[in-house]
């Protein structure tokens, strides 16, 4: 291993970095040195590598867990500014230790990095190494609160991770660390010794001192300016945090008020470091900024028709913004090609991780002339009496720069005016092309966006060429820094990686003859049948649920490869392995006919590799994994159930809304009160409102979020609760998606909508509104799951949206007004009430169903079960001419009263035979009647005494009196409907 660190520093060093040294106190990570948080501050050129001891007391396992140690060896590069080829050195350095990258499936694969403590965030990506995570390869976007400009390159490689895959041992301990001696004989006792510490004998009031002490040191050193000894104090601070955290001796509040004290710290630190470093005159300059790429001043022209290719060229996109992206660029093409007079044929975008590809068919040579005319002022105005031409007509000639003897008329509107008739010439494909791409590429954006070292653009990840061909012609095109070339990039790992492109026409094949698929479909077809194959060989067929479209946009030309894990590991829940597989790693699942996980999966490398090599490294990654799920179930297992809770404790939900044992206490009383509203409280009711959330405490759940719900079940069924209870716990999650399953037992469906409503009326109550695409606590998904559980359990039809919105800000007001006295204001339940409807709408027209029938029912979505049944009779009845007849004689209705009419009248008024008619139909419609169909049968003998009416009285009488009664009568009519349907939706026909 000492070796390797040797390897890597004498790599990054011949490349220009700075050697320092680790820090000379404890940090988490090697972002925390001052060579990384702070060096990437400001506008200086750095570039550095180190070795850097991370230290997480939380990782302690005495030694004992094969790949979790409190003390990991993190090896650190920071290239500021980005040089342009980071991942190009990147995969040079895993050279220089020894790994045969051609061999080897190396794969970016996305990652975005946060820490709020520092108040900075990055987008980059994990390293695989067959499998395995070795790496974290983060563009620095903003450290200490402050958008950062050079952007930074920060590489952190995992050398234990790295070392294990090398030497192929499967605990650390065995790493050969150097000749004839192990790590294991190098650190263990350390290891060990410290775990001890950090989860048994540290002291936690001497810690609490200790943290208040250092925090108050570094306060010192701001207030005297001093930003380098401020952050060793901001450093001690955190670590003692962490101790106190890893002996379970932190609260909520103390977390919360913690974390904000530290932020404001590293903050402060970073500002006034950037302050000093202007003051000192930045001694190591300024960071240089890449030229700007220029147009040539002429364009070339092409003959015929042809073909045009256009190829954005990337680092490697997250697997769900390819998808996106190749939707975007090609609207965008469309568009742009649709505002020119360019003829062409249709566009085709192909997307992969690395390259967005268009083509488009039959581009004309150049745009057909134009005629513009250019409309003056009217004639009348343009010459006097005698024929003279005025002063309005010459200016107008002037500034067409003619003479008015070359103005013509035209007339418009049956008015004559001069005007002047141009010829606006065609212009060049080429030319036309060269903007239009150009605006495409600057144009580009994501959900996540970021920079890197072109100083204009922004995406989701760095672009890094472009490649514009109009049949065998380049088109010119700059973008900022990029200017295009008849070249692209294949393989990294390929002979010649970057290769001159001739000709737009079998682009496809071109890159196919390059081992690279630019068909998302091709791709994905291909995996399909692969693995389809290797499973049968074992007499499986694969599970695709989940991860086939991320697998297919992960990769440019698929190489599925079969792997296998230990039987034993089936001891485990079958939906733990898959979690692992999937979420993880990203691999295929294999199971019998019967529906049962057998002990093999697919991996999807990425081009040629080498197969046996990767599916050793592949199958070692899964064991750690499984190994590490082994480890956490056996000391699940050991906890008893109310010991997991009472974790609970120490898991901050929100801001003003405490820790998750709070908020799983007003999940219990919540679901108790849904229960009352519709007579469904029992014991197992209860009984899983005491153990909500219980698992979210087992080491299982933390590691693997995903398995809440699962966990819950599997570990309730072990501690002998009764198979009901663990149900109702298992589908308190429930749905954790659209489409996913629903509760199936009514304290299941109870529990599920009492989590989902303390989420909307807490976060709603405290301002913590989705916003755009941000969306962090998933307040879409739990209003969605809300109107879906109503939706699926009529027999709770009196749990309304505002009843338990109501009810759950009941319930987080009762439990925080010790804490903070959080009052949730009405508006904010009529939003969360709104947004939740919203949800319901767009699922009915998701399902096809004609928008004005949507809209009618929606005044009933206060209650979907309600709203659904309504529909589903709308739709019945919508063929029905007496139905119709119906929905258009309440149209006649409702379009004479006036809105403040009441429904009520004086019958003696009424003396016409038609309005006293249409007063005996009226009372002739049953009372109590609820739902659309019994409704329209009830009323349809209103249809023909209102078209009487309508035919043969004048309603706006000229008598106040009998005004008045027969607009009461009306309004009646009108009142009696309302309740039943927004039948103004409808419009006034149906069909």
């Amino acid at each position: 291993m000492q070796d390797a660190l040797l390897a890597l520093t004498r790599y990054w060093t011949e490349r220009g970095c700075v050697v320092v040294q680790p820090y000379n106190t404890e940090v988490g990570a090697g972002t925390l040195n001052p060579a990384t948080v702070l060096r990437v501050l400001g506008p200086e050129p750095w570039r550095v590598s180190y070795v850097e001891p991370s230290v997480r007391p939380d990782d302690a396992r005495y030694g004992e867990n094969p790949n979790r140690l409190q003390t990991h060896t993190q090896f650190q590069v920071i290239l500021k500014p980005d040089p342009g080829n980071p991942q190009e050195l990147y995969l040079g350095s895993l050279e220089a230790l020894g790994i045969d990258v051609r061999a080897h499936d190396v794969r970016f694969v996305e990652d975005n990095w946060a820490s709020p403590a520092l108040g900075a965030w990055g987008l980059g990506w994990e390293v695989w190494l067959d499998g395995l995570e070795i790496t974290q390869f983060t563009y620095f976007q903003q450290a200490g609160g402050m958008s950062l400009d050079p952007v930074s390159v920060e590489i952190t490689y995992g050398i234990e991770r790295i070392m294990m895959a090398l030497q192929g041992v499967g605990h650390f301990k065995d790493i050969a660390y150097a000749p004839g001696i192990s790590y294991g004989e190098a650190f263990g006792q350390a290891e060990y010794e410290m775990s001890r510490y950090y989860l048994d004998d540290a002291d936690v009031e001497a810690n609490k001192r200790l943290f208040e002490e250092y925090a108050s040191e570094a306060r010192r050193m701001l207030d005297a300016r001093l930003p380098v000894p401020a952050h060793n104090y901001v450093l001690k601070c955190s670590h003692a945090f962490n101790v106190l955290d890893a002996r379970g001796a932190i609260s909520t509040t103390e977390r919360a008020r913690a974390f904000g004290r530290m932020r404001g710290l590293a903050r402060e630190v970073a500002q006034l470091w950037a302050a000093r470093r202007e003051e000192l005159g930045h001694p190591l300059g300024l960071a240089e900024v890449p030229a700007a790429a220029t147009l040539p001043a002429e364009f070339a022209e092409v003959g015929a028709p042809s073909t045009l290719l256009f190829e954005i060229g990337t680092e490697e996109l997250p697997p769900a913004e390819v998808t996106r992206t190749v939707e975007a660029v090609g609207k965008a093409v469309a568009d742009k090609l649709g505002a020119t007079r360019l003829a062409h044929g249709p566009v085709e975008v192909h997307g992969t991780p690395r390259r967005i590809v268009v083509l488009v068919p039959d581009v004309a040579p150049r745009e057909p002339d134009a005629e513009k005319t250019v409309r003056g002022p009217r004639v009348s105005a343009a010459f006097d009496a005698d024929g003279n031409p005025t002063k309005a007509v010459q200016g107008f000639a002037r500034g067409q720069g003619v003479d008015v003897t070359a103005l013509g008329r035209v007339t418009e509107n049956g008015v004559e005016h001069v005007a002047l008739v141009r010829t606006d010439p065609g212009r060049g494909a080429v030319r036309v092309l060269s903007g239009l791409l150009g605006e495409v590429v600057s144009e580009l954006r994501a959900e996540k966006n970021m920079k890197w070292n072109d100083p204009k653009l922004s995406f989701t990840r760095p672009i890094r060429w472009l490649l514009a061909l109009l049949g065998t012609t380049p088109v010119p095109v700059a973008v900022s820094s990029l200017a295009a070339e008849p070249k692209t990039r294949v393989h990294r790992t390929a002979a010649e990686p970057v290769v001159e492109v001739s000709t737009a026409d079998g682009y496809l094949e071109f890159l196919a003859g390059h081992g690279i698929d630019a068909s998302a479909e091709r791709r994905r077809d291909a995996i399909v049948a692969r693995a389809q194959e290797l499973a049968a060989s074992v007499g499986g067929v694969v599970d695709f649920e989940g991860v086939l479209d991320e697998v297919t946009n992960l990769v440019e030309r698929p190489t599925p490869i079969l792997g296998s894990f230990e039987e034993r590991y089936l001891e485990l829940p079958a939906q733990i392995l898959t979690t692992v597989m999937r979420k993880h790693q990203r691999y295929l699942p294999v199971r019998a006919q019967d529906g049962s996980l057998l002990p093999h999966f697919v991996a999807v490398a990425n081009g040629e590799v080498d197969a046996d090599l990767v599916r050793a490294g592949n199958e070692a990654v899964l064991r750690a994994r499984y190994e590490d799920a082994a480890f956490f179930w056996r000391a699940d297992l050991r906890t008893p159930l109310e010991d997991m809770k009472a974790g609970l404790e120490k898991l901050t939900f929100a801001d003003k809304l405490g820790s998750m044992a709070d908020r799983a206490g007003r999940i219990a009383a919540l679901a108790r009160r849904l229960a009352e509203e519709v007579g469904a409280a029992d014991e197992t009711l209860a009984r899983a409102g005491e153990l909500a959330k219980f698992d979210l405490g087992s080491q299982m759940v933390i590691e693997l979020s995903s398995l809440a719900g699962v966990m819950a079940r599997e570990y309730a069924e072990r501690a002998g609760e009764t198979p009901e209870v663990a149900r109702a716990l298992y589908e308190m999650e429930l749905p954790r998606s659209a489409g996913d399953a629903l509760p199936s037992s009514t304290p299941g469906a109870l529990l599920s909508l009492a989590d989902r409503f303390d989420l909307l009326a807490g976060l709603f109550g405290i301002g913590a509104n989705p916003t755009g695409s941000s969306d962090p606590f998933g307040l879409r998904r739990a209003a969605l799951g809300a109107v879906s559980v109503l939706r699926a359990f009529p027999d709770l039809k009196a749990i309304t949206l505002t009843k338990a919105l109501a009810l759950a800000a009941q319930e987080v007001e009762a439990q925080q007004l010790e804490v903070s006295a959080l009052a949730i204001p009405a508006t904010a339940l009529d939003t969360a009430r709104e947004f939740a409807v919203r949800r319901y709408e767009q699922q009915l027209l998701d399902a096809g169903h004609d928008h004005r029938f949507v809209n009618a029912v929606l005044p009933l979505a206060d209650a979907p079960a309600v709203a659904d049944a309504t529909l589903a009779e709308l739709t019945a009845l919508a063929g029905d001419e007496g139905f119709a007849a119906l929905v258009a004689a309440l149209q006649r209705v409702r379009r004479i009263v006036p809105a403040d009419t009441v429904g009520e009248y004086d019958p003696q008024a009424l003396v016409e035979p038609a309005e006293v008619a249409l007063h005996k139909a009226l009372a002739d419609v049953p009372t109590g009647v609820t739902g659309l169909a019994a409704f329209a049968a009830a009323a349809t003998g209103l249809t023909g005494p209102v078209n009487t009416f309508f035919d043969e009285v004048l309603v706006m009488a000229e008598d106040a009196d009998v005004r008045r009664a027969r607009l009461g009568l009306l309004a009646a009519i009108r009142d009696l409907a309302a309740p039943v349907l927004d039948w103004q939706a409808l419009g006034t026909a149906l069909g």
